[in-house]
């Protein structure tokens, strides 16, 4: 993209435009592309001189690098261990983006693992774009800022002595079943495992348990520090 400073004629490459601008979801396509950046044709950019060179007379510039700037001026207002309010922005598989709601140009990532205490294969099972939530900043590193929303709600395995004994007969519903064995909700956000090796293989734990179905169950063990209950399928 052919930019003008005063008389002189320079060049702002597409990869240079901030996240703002830039045409993404359509990178190659180059007609698209070409398209989409004809519409800042006469429009005035805050720049940043990268490159030089005076024996060809071209001037290089980025707009990311001014915000990069900016947003680093802007990440430093905030520590970690703060609470801020913010809106979700975005949902993808890893995780859900959220804009600060004192300040929309700052931006953080709250993991997948981040989203809730309980087991999470779709974080849209948790967020839609457009919820405000409160998060809490958990890091702070080359101005991305990672958020927690687990960190601010209680932890079902701090007390997970007090609701499940170790022997105890219990009802759970399968929620997945893998290679290694079955993953099965106990309620109060807990859940617990089987073993493959209680059916001898795959298939035959596939015959006996069958995901989004009720069983009996007999808690064989507890370990809160691995948060982990390994259950035994209750003879029948």
């Amino acid at each position: 993209m052919i930019a003008t400073i005063g008389s002189v004629q320079a060049f702002l490459p597409a990869s240079q435009l901030s996240n703002e601008h830039y045409p993404s979801g359509i990178e190659t396509n180059r007609a698209k592309v070409a398209e989409e950046l004809k519409k800042f044709v006469g429009q005035e950019l805050q720049v940043k001189i990268i490159n030089l060179n005076p024996r060809t007379g071209k001037l290089i510039l980025s707009e990311r690098e001014i915000m990069s700037a900016n947003i680093k001026e802007l990440v430093a207002k905030y520590k970690v261990g703060e609470t801020i309010d913010g809106i979700i922005s975005g949902v993808a598989n890893f995780g859900a983006f959220l804009k600060f709601a004192d300040n929309t140009q700052v931006e953080g990532l709250i993991h997948i693992s981040e989203l809730s205490h309980t087991l999470v294969d779709n974080p849209k099972d948790i967020v839609k774009v457009g919820d405000m939530v409160k998060a809490k900043i958990t890091e702070i590193k080359d101005n991305q800022i990672s958020l927690s929303l687990k960190a601010l709600q209680p932890n079902p395995w701090d007390n997970v002595e007090g609701k499940f004994k170790a022997g105890s007969a219990v009802k759970g519903t399968v929620y997945k079943l893998n290679p290694f064995g079955a993953m099965v909700n106990l309620d109060h956000g807990i859940f617990g495992l089987i073993h493959v090796s209680e059916f001898g293989s795959v298939e035959e734990l596939k015959k006996h348990l069958v995901p989004g179905t009720n069983y009996n169950f007999l808690i064989d063990s507890i370990k809160p520090e691995d948060r982990r209950v390994v259950l035994k399928l209750a003879k029948a």
